[in-house]
């Protein structure tokens, strides 16, 4: 979806072709630029939507223009059958049984309680040392994409499961979070070796512990990490609201400039799963502006966490069905389709593929 403010002038545009992919542009309120939702909560479960045939394509734009900020919303949609092996359709997905919506209520429970431990420690430990509390949370911000990433090669190594596009947007991700970490050393948050100490060895265990996660269960590590980047998005809301007019007479940092507003944005535009490429250039001109940007980053952070629960629904904004045929199509690693360590190695010996290799 795409939302622009000026006048009500709606335009609507349409095209079809034979690739698989559709675009929706839906206007939403001109209230913020994020219509940011909580889901970190137990009773939020991220099943796959009703099947759609993805025969033809149809863009669809929609722009809705009032007053005169622009604000861009994109949203892609697709669906993991697009992606077949041949001209055969997938089989629809089978609906949860309660035993799986008990499972995802286990997980997302579990989750926000581990959330809930660490924030109150970080409360307890920086409620009134700003930049340091920050320096430790983009320290461990990283964390759970360098694991995604070990775990997907690992995938991808077995001949178990490929998808490029995971390990594109999971770099973008953490390419992201490395630069508000340097943005949060400019200001000083790394200052106390205590500080250092803390936030390097927590993200250490962290990185063991949703390797684990994800090679059991990625929705239950997606959803983990988007607790995460929900508070994340919190503490850097109520910092703004509370600092926002001190923060206006301080000068951004240099590496804050460069990043968001110099040289190749493609990896900044990557991330943003919900957004079209280019739709979002910040301004930097002080303090603010380096945090409402980086505050606007875990939101988009959130969705795309938010989309990863369910199997095989990311795709990067630069990605296109047509582009992708040396990469997830045609190839036999894209059969199992597999969800964690436990089922990729079942359906490495049950698919097809496998049983007519051993029957060779």
């Amino acid at each position: 979806m795409i939302l622009a403010s000026s006048s009500s002038t709606v335009f609507t545009i349409s095209s079809s072709s034979s690739a698989t992919k559709t675009r929706r542009y839906i206007p939403k309120t001109p209230q913020s630029p994020f219509v940011f939702k909580r889901n970190c909560n137990p009773t939020s479960l991220p099943f796959p939507p009703s099947t759609r045939s993805t025969k033809l394509c149809s863009v669809q734009a929609t722009v809705l223009k009032e007053n005169e900020d622009e604000k861009v919303v994109a949203e892609e949609s697709f669906r993991p059958s697009t992606f077949t092996h041949g001209p055969e359709a997938s089989p629809q997905p089978s609906p949860p049984t309660e035993l799986d919506k008990w499972v995802v209520k286990l997980e997302q429970s579990v989750n926000v309680f581990l959330t809930d431990s660490v924030v109150t420690i970080l409360d307890a430990l920086y409620h009134d040392r700003d930049y340091a509390r920050f320096y430790v949370l983009e320290t461990i911000a990283r964390v759970p994409y360098f694991a995604f990433i070990s775990v997907l090669h690992l995938y991808e190594s077995f001949g178990w499961w490929r998808r490029s596009d995971y390990i594109k947007v999971h770099f973008a991700e953490s390419w992201n979070e490395m630069h508000h970490l340097l943005i949060m050393e400019d200001l000083g948050g790394n200052s106390w070796w205590p500080d250092r100490f803390l936030a390097q060895h927590m993200a250490f265990f962290y990185y063991i512990m949703t390797v684990l996660m994800y090679a059991l269960s990625p929705r239950m590590a997606y959803h983990f990490s988007e607790c995460v980047e929900n508070h994340a998005f919190e503490t850097y809301d109520k910092f703004i609201k509370a600092r926002g007019e001190d923060l206006k007479k301080m000068p951004a940092p240099e590496v804050a400039v460069k990043y968001y507003t110099e040289g190749d944005l493609f990896l900044f535009d990557e991330f943003q799963t919900s957004r079209a490429p280019n739709s979002r250039r910040p301004k930097i001109e002080n303090l603010y502006d380096v945090f409402l940007n980086i505050r606007d980053d875990e939101a988009e952070h959130c969705k795309t966490m938010g989309a990863c629960q369910t199997h095989g629904n990311l795709r990067s904004p630069h990605s296109y069905p047509e582009d992708a045929s040396g990469d997830d199509f045609g190839s036999e690693f894209r059969q199992a389709d597999c969800e964690g360590v436990a089922d990729c190695m079942d359906k490495s010996v049950t698919s097809p593929s496998s049983k007519q290799k051993q029957n060779i």
